[in-house]
């Protein structure tokens, strides 16, 4: 063991970046096509959910999909089990 090992990564820095670039590319994937109300449309939403019910951001999805010659606006809400009314 040299005494500059602790400089070296434990990682090999070429797969991160691998790493990184593919999640990015899905990302992009996903958005391309959509029209740009989708993130407002979901931020309205979980607004007017939390008016009821205690959610996380994450808990609203909004999405477009190719349904034929028809595009369809999926929206999936994640409820929690014991509902709480928001403080």
């Amino acid at each position: 063991m040299g005494m500059f090992d602790f400089l070296r990564p434990k990682k090999n820095t070429a797969s991160i970046a691998k790493d990184r670039l593919r999640i990015i590319v899905a990302q992009e994937r996903t958005s391309r096509g959509a029209p740009d109300y989708l993130p407002l449309l979901q931020r309205e939403l979980l607004e007017v959910i939390r008016k009821y019910v205690s959610i996380d951001v994450d808990a609203v999805k909004v999405d477009l999909v190719k349904d034929g010659d028809h595009d369809v606006l999926d929206i999936s809400v994640a409820l929690p089990e014991e509902r709480t009314a928001p403080a």
